[in-house]
């Protein structure tokens, strides 16, 4: 009895006896410290204020209200140039010729959009040369002030709108009316709140006479294509998709967009 415990105490200091040198030699694990460096300083956010203070003359109030009218035309700025330049032309041309072509994807708006915002700066490069000369860099140099600035930058694009409406005065004429003005005798006469509705209302119907003669024979190819297929039965087939391929052929072997380019030109530079 005395042997066999013996030999159970030896054997229980051989099974214990590596785990316990390796937890005396096993290193242990640094402590961290929660203490803050001394160099270390805090985010500074700096102060933003912002003073309301009453006028104190009338130039102050005048200069208030040129700032504020000046910050909304810049922010207005895009539109009124999209809308006083030949770019609202372009831009439903070219948006019709992708719709008769039965084209959805291709190409994107963007690309059409781009297309017609550089060919609408190679048109206008001459009036805006203009602009520069006898508006933005007189006054840059200090030798006119904002008034006349106005009136020589304004000059050029009415010009550029009396041209083209100059085959078609009647949108002139009704504005003028619901105005209720007197008729106007000379350019300098139609005041431009009146120049510029008028001349947008000219560039939609213009645009749309243009896109009107652009889909008549991509139309005749739809129905000759339809006419074939109702002729052979095939009624659950789309026309469209088999009349896509043909107009593609036909404007490209035509050159297409050469032709488009050059007559949108010719319609704008006279």
């Amino acid at each position: 009895m005395k042997g066999k415990i013996k030999v159970l105490f030896l054997m229980a200091i051989l099974l214990f006896s590596p785990l316990s040198v390796f937890a005396q030699q096993a290193p242990r694990a640094p402590q961290g410290t929660t203490e803050m460096q001394n160099d270390a300083r805090p985010l500074q956010v700096p102060n933003i204020a912002v003073q309301i203070t009453e006028p104190r003359s009338g130039n102050e109030v005048a200069f208030s209200v040129r700032l504020l009218i000046l910050l909304t035309i810049l922010s207005l700025a895009p539109s009124i140039l999209i809308l006083v330049t030949c770019f609202l032309r372009f831009s439903i041309v070219l948006d019709f010729i992708k719709r008769a072509l039965s084209l959805q994807q291709v190409p994107p708006t963007a690309v059409l959009n781009g297309i017609a915002f550089f060919m609408t700066i190679f048109i206008m490069w001459p009036t805006f040369t203009k602009i520069y000369d006898n508006s933005l860099k007189p006054l840059s140099d200090g030798k006119v002030g904002i008034e006349e600035a106005y009136k020589q930058a304004e000059a050029p694009i009415r010009d550029f709108m009396f041209v083209q409406m100059s085959d078609d005065t009647s949108y002139i004429k009704t504005f003028m009316s619901m105005a209720k003005m007197e008729k106007p005798k000379t350019k300098d006469d139609v005041p431009t709140y009146i120049l510029i509705p008028a001349y947008i209302i000219h560039e939609l119907t213009i645009a749309f006479k243009i896109g009107i003669l652009l889909y008549i024979p991509f139309i005749i190819i739809d129905m000759v294509v339809a006419s074939i297929l109702m002729a052979m039965g095939m009624m659950m087939l789309p026309p469209v998709q088999i009349s896509m391929p043909f107009k593609l052929i036909l404007f490209v072997l035509v050159d297409g967009w050469g032709l488009l380019t050059q007559q949108l030109f010719l319609s704008v530079a006279r």
